[in-house]
């Protein structure tokens, strides 16, 4: 029998707690071992119950979401953190990711896309709402400018990854916030040959997903 996910919801809404726990049940590898109010209990209890994931609201009485999350990091607590929120300002993204959150996903998203989040980050992945994955990005391109390091891209240095001219190609249009459908549709190919492209895009660059693959494409230049 498949081992489930255990999730600890921490949102101070009563009705969004009981439809989240409604709604993440339904997953047959999911199961929903508490809940908190505030950023304070949740703090308590993930430390108490050790669930898989948090999924973790921002706005909350007592102590906020970023504060939490901050506290279950520095307690070097096993479990992840995702931050459910709608909020979607840059200065509540950045300082949710600085205090330690493994992935970040907007209210808006579907059952599908949070189950789809909370597998992700219970295996280790980050997982990135598409709208605050572009803010990170932006903010990664700002940086580079700043620090003045290969603001111009090198088009010849995906060469020294041992990537193919496909390969960088795909890699560009990751970097551009394209998904793999959009890529076999804008490179006239099967959803399955992006997919090897991806996959080997990642071994080469030794990342673990797109989104750490676009940061490094962007730090070193490829891009």
């Amino acid at each position: 029998m498949m081992e489930k996910i255990k999730v600890l919801i921490v949102e101070d809404q009563t009705l969004m707690r009981l439809g989240l726990q409604m709604g993440l049940e339904k997953a047959e590898n999911i199961e929903v071992i508490g809940e908190a109010a505030d950023g304070k209990k949740g703090a308590e209890l993930t430390k108490e119950l050790m669930p898989d994931v948090v999924l973790m609201d921002i706005g909350m009485p007592v102590m906020d979401g970023i504060e939490a999350t901050r506290l279950i990091k520095e307690q070097n607590l096993p479990s992840k953190v995702l931050i459910f929120t709608s909020r979607e300002q840059e200065e509540d993204v950045f300082e949710a990711l600085k205090a330690g959150a493994d992935g970040y996903i907007m209210k808006g998203a579907n059952e599908e896309q949070l189950v789809a989040a909370i597998v992700a980050i219970s295996q280790g992945k980050a997982w990135l709402d598409p709208a605050i994955a572009k803010l990170v990005l932006a903010n990664v391109k700002l940086e580079k400018i700043n620090e003045n390091k290969a603001t111009v891209p090198n088009p010849l240095k995906y060469k020294e990854y041992n990537l193919t001219s496909r390969e960088y190609e795909v890699l560009k249009l990751i970097a551009d916030g394209l998904d793999n459908d959009e890529i076999a549709e804008k490179l006239v190919v099967e959803k399955s040959t992006v997919k090897a492209h991806v996959h080997n895009i990642l071994s080469k660059l030794y990342v673990k997903d797109k989104h750490k693959a676009t940061v490094l494409a962007y730090k070193e230049g490829l891009v």
